[in-house]
């Protein structure tokens, strides 16, 4: 329903729509929106939407992309999966891999023409077409600039559902708690009364 007032790091008015829309039903759900939910990534929230409701279909530039793309809907989210795609079609360790994502970051051309390379020469010496290698990289460069980590996402989304979870079966408690840590706060408690007065809490 999108009533994550006062739930950790889902309580902006444009992340309860985009919940709204995507109706999470795995915390694997949870933890891919709050890592698109970042300046970059946020262009990607429609299509990740669209594509686990079955409005666009789920597409992988290489078969190899798939198990690490599947729990994602194909669309890729966290610098993890950057780093294990670059291990499975390139055959980088993951030490190259890290190594090509934050030369990624940095933007420097001349050393990711070099990391070009290497990707398409490891992915030929998989039998991998170089021409597909080249468009599976450039898609990499595409997604890593703004890559989140997951084990980070994973984090914070436990703790998000935790406190979604405090606030739909303990809602009065959970409102009363919040409402004193915020005290000192005027505008997050005009904010958090409302809430209170929308839950019919009195």
């Amino acid at each position: 329903n999108g009533q994550t007032v006062a739930v950790f790091q889902f309580e902006s008015s444009k992340m309860q729509e985009y919940l709204k829309k995507l109706k999470p039903t795995t915390i694997d759900d949870v933890i891919a929106m709050n890592a698109l939910y970042r300046p970059g990534p946020m262009d990607m929230i429609d299509d990740f939407i669209d594509r686990k409701l079955g409005k666009k279909p789920i597409e992988y530039l290489h078969p190899d992309m798939e198990k690490i793309l599947r729990p994602t809907y194909g669309v890729m989210v966290y610098q993890e999966q950057v780093m294990q795609i670059a291990s499975e079609i390139a055959g980088f360790t993951l030490a190259q891999a890290d190594m090509m994502r934050r030369a990624m970051g940095k933007k420097d051309l001349l050393l990711m023409a070099e990391q070009k390379k290497q990707f398409v020469e490891g992915a030929a010496n998989r039998s991998i077409d170089r021409k597909l290698a080249g468009e599976v990289f450039d898609l990499i460069d595409k997604f890593a600039s703004y890559g989140f980590n997951k084990s980070h996402s994973a984090a914070y989304s436990v703790l998000a559902y935790q406190t979604a979870y405090l606030k739909k079966y303990y809602t009065s408690e959970f409102m009363a708690a919040t409402l004193t840590s915020e005290i000192g706060d005027i505008n997050k408690m005009t904010l958090l009364l409302d809430e209170c007065r929308k839950q019919g809490i009195t």
